[in-house]
């Protein structure tokens, strides 16, 4: 694309305070952290399963359940919060446009909160047979949709405030709550592991110790919920849009003109960001325990290793974005995920775990190399809408693109049939670093604009 977008700007709505504005400055500030704390809790709560449940999954299941099986059930279930991301988004995106980005969080932290809160107090397969499986996945289900309100309506609020010069740094700083989850929540897990050791459907990590990072989510969440109810004030963007705004519609205003060619680019933009990250951060794990026979604990380190370097990572390349452009670091991204990182993946693979330090260094190259494009997508999708139907595209691009990367276990069975399981999700990945560098060539650069 390269005729230049242009937003219709309600009056008043690009008046910023003044800098010195200290209750403006303020504001931003709160916002920020509150959405920084926000996605921190979202993506802890999306890889509970993926990395505290996979020593437990044999809790939920049949005792004579293949391995091949036990793995795609652990992929459905981490999947269905993915799946359920961008049907919440089609709600509460519309919802943060019409009655502001405040209340919609609020609603939305509510939600993820009685859902991880239920998953703690489930029962295993020797109690209720396979009934307590399918809770979980609908309950994975329901607090994926409540999960793609908080971000839906948070991230924008807290973009709003930014000073056009820092957007960049504001949302690497907000998405830095993906890796500090990722370490957290391995730590945690790793922790819980040498307290209740795992093993068989009745061993003490199995039965309880998994249900540990599960309560301190639900905190968490609840935390969420009560920082945004006390502390956090509505976006000024959004009311001064509001003053001059007449009935509002959203979806419609999302779906046509402009804003539908905008919607159409960054969901091939996160398309790719997406297939790279379930490659690696959904896939590696199951493959290292299931395919590999490595142990959970190396397992855990692997994550960690990639996990700590994107959280120094993250705000580099989110200033770098701000000062090249964020559609240039996507584009190189794009190729570094379609050129470097599937040949890195292979050698971990084929190195069959014998030098697990080695495997640890290629893995954790290839996962630093999918997580720091996650700082730079929440200032490039801000920009790429106006305030009226801000949240509804910011939500609905993020998440509507994660439906048909969140079926990669299922992709990977099919290519399975024709080459050895253990190297589909590389395709997966390669094909994800097209996407990215596809998408990011048909937009544009837009981080010198103002938001409007």
């Amino acid at each position: 694309m390269t005729s230049e977008r242009v937003h219709t700007v309600p009056a008043g709505a690009d008046e910023r305070p003044p800098e010195s504005d200290d209750v403006h400055r303020k504001r931003g500030l709160t916002a920020l952290r509150a959405a920084t704390f926000g996605f921190f809790v979202d993506m802890y709560d999306v890889y509970l399963p993926v990395i505290a449940l996979a020593p437990a999954i044999i809790y939920f299941t049949p005792p004579d359940l293949s391995a091949t099986a036990q793995a795609t059930l652990f992929y459905v279930i981490f999947a269905v919060s993915l799946i359920g991301r961008p049907l919440g988004a089609l709600f509460f995106g519309p919802l943060g446009d019409r009655i502001g980005r405040r209340k919609t969080t609020i609603i939305s932290a509510a939600g993820f909160t009685v859902c991880t809160g239920l998953i703690v107090i489930l029962p295993g397969y020797e109690a209720w047979g396979l009934v307590p499986a399918v809770l979980l996945v609908l309950l994975r289900l329901a607090d994926g949709i409540f999960l793609g309100g908080e971000y839906t309506a948070a991230n924008p609020l807290a973009m709003e405030y930014a000073p056009r010069t820092r957007r960049g740094l504001y949302g690497s700083i907000i998405n830095t709550g993906y890796p500090l989850a990722l370490a957290s929540i391995t730590v945690l897990t790793i922790v819980t592991l040498q307290i209740f050791p795992a093993g068989e459907a009745d061993s003490a990590y199995a039965v309880w110790g998994w249900r540990v990072p599960f309560v301190i989510g639900f905190f968490l969440s609840l935390g969420v919920f009560v920082y945004y109810w006390k502390s956090v004030p509505e976006s000024e963007m959004w009311l001064k849009a509001q003053e001059t705004a007449g009935e509002t519609k959203p979806l419609r205003e999302l779906f046509s003109g402009t804003n539908a060619r905008a919607l159409g680019q960054v969901f091939i933009v996160m398309t790719g960001a997406w297939l790279t990250l379930n490659a690696v951060a959904g896939a590696v794990p199951g493959v290292l325990k299931t395919t590999m026979g490595i142990s959970a604990g190396w397992t855990n380190i692997v994550v960690l290793v990639g996990a700590l370097v994107g959280v120094v990572l993250f705000p580099i390349f989110g200033v770098l974005g701000q000062r090249y452009g964020r559609r240039q670091i996507l584009i190189a991204l794009g190729v570094v995920n379609i050129v470097v990182t599937p040949p890195l993946y292979a050698m971990a693979v084929a190195s069959g775990g014998d030098d697990l330090l080695t495997l640890v260094l290629l893995l954790g190259v290839v996962q630093i190399a999918t997580l720091v494009v996650w700082s730079v997508v929440t200032a490039y999708i801000t920009e790429s809408f106006p305030t009226s139907v801000r949240a509804s595209g910011y939500g609905i691009g993020y998440s509507l693109a994660s439906i048909i990367p969140a079926f990669y276990a299922f992709y990977m069975l099919g290519l399975g049939t024709f080459m050895p399981y253990e190297y589909t999700q590389i395709v997966v990945l390669a094909l994800g670093g097209v996407c990215l560098a596809v998408g990011a060539y048909l937009g544009k650069d837009q981080r010198h604009k103002e938001l409007g």
